[in-house]
């Protein structure tokens, strides 16, 4: 009966930290389009939140990653995962609050190192798979598209370099209708499948599934529409910081950028790695801003995202180990998923009150 619950808490856990990955990643796929006026914020996070849907059904590789290449699900517990999803979660609130685009992805894999580390310690980590399915690609894959959009723009300005430049404009924000589409359907192929994953590892724990199992439809459907919800609600402040802050974008720009990001995204996917779509995202826009000319980027704001990123996967590892020490202090029952989680709800509440307050059109 008790782990009954406690799946139940667990799986409803997971729900939340993939809406609010949603809305925390809302401005990797609009806030070019938006800053550029290729789309108003309505249409963008309409068309986004519809695209991550299905973008979500297309592969499961990353799922298949998350589930079983990150720790060993035959050694952790429930209370292990609920532990993870919480740091997660913590972490996707906090940098939102602060307009930073960190890495959801990193986040819930830090959440649940940490939460492994504590409870069933080292040798539960599988370190190979963390180093060639998360730590490398986290290098590489910013780089890439950072390199793939600097190339794309400078060869978009050398083919229109003699076009009128109203001509030029209303073409490549057509364009961006089309790359953004794109971008929204490469998230949902990458970051949708982490929910997955962890749901997939919850009922792997509990005995409700083997390993070697399909994941069910019914995770597939409801990891689907939380992403797709919360990207609907949109992180507006971080819209914001994407959109304007570290480059004043123009629609090329923006065309580049959203096109090197969901080519990155979707090779990623392919073969399995979770990506940060943040990291992929701000990295491609650097690019089509510093091609341009080094001084366009604001090499403050990229510091200050770079910062978060490097302090994503200690800093949520860190809350996922607490959280699962302040739940076993009421035991291996379900108490304290109860209660940490009713104190996530009131928490999620005071920033959903806190979102309201917010203006969100971040243009015309």
């Amino acid at each position: 009966m008790h782990s009954d619950v406690i799946l139940f808490i667990v799986v409803g856990t997971a729900i939340a930290f993939d809406f609010t990955n949603g809305f925390h990643d809302t401005a990797n796929a609009i806030a070019t389009s938006v800053s550029t006026r290729a789309m108003s914020p309505r249409v963008a996070v309409a068309m986004a939140a519809s695209l991550n849907f299905v973008g979500a059904f297309l592969s499961l590789a990353v799922a298949a990653t998350i589930a079983k290449g990150i720790v060993d699900s035959t050694s952790i517990t429930l209370l292990t995962v609920f532990a993870g999803l919480v740091g997660a979660i913590a972490w996707n609130l906090t940098t939102w609050w602060f307009g930073l685009p960190s890495s959801s992805s990193h986040a819930l894999i830090g959440g649940m190192v940490g939460a492994t580390l504590v409870s069933e310690g080292s040798s539960a980590v599988l370190w190979q798979g963390l180093l060639d399915k998360v730590a490398i690609p986290a290098l590489v894959a910013p780089v890439l598209a950072m390199a793939a959009a600097g190339l794309a723009i400078l060869v978009a300005y050398r083919i229109v370099g003699r076009q009128s430049p109203g001509v030029v404009t209303r073409g490549f924000r057509l364009g961006q209708l089309a790359t953004s589409a794109l971008f929204s359907l490469s998230h949902g192929t990458n970051d949708a499948q982490k929910t997955m994953g962890i749901i997939f590892l919850a009922l792997v724990t509990n005995g409700n599934l083997s390993a070697d199992a399909d994941i069910p439809t019914w995770v597939v459907v409801s990891s689907a529409s939380a992403i797709a919800l919360g990207t609907y609600f949109g992180g507006w402040r971080i819209v914001r910081t994407m959109g304007s802050k570290i480059i004043k974008m123009d629609p090329a720009q923006g065309f580049a950028a959203q096109g090197a990001g969901a080519a990155v995204i979707l090779s990623a996917s392919h073969v399995g790695f979770p990506l940060s779509t943040t990291q992929v995202m701000s990295g491609a826009i650097v690019g089509a801003g510093a091609a341009k000319r080094l001084s366009a980027v604001r090499w403050g704001v990229a510091g200050n995202i770079v910062l978060a990123w490097v302090l994503t996967l200690p800093c949520s590892a860190a809350v996922g180990a607490v959280t699962y020490g302040v739940v076993r202090l009421f035991g291996t029952g379900s108490t304290g998923p109860i209660v940490v989680a009713g104190a996530l709800l009131a928490a999620l509440a005071v920033f959903s009150l806190r979102r309201l307050r917010v203006q969100e059109p971040v243009a015309a």
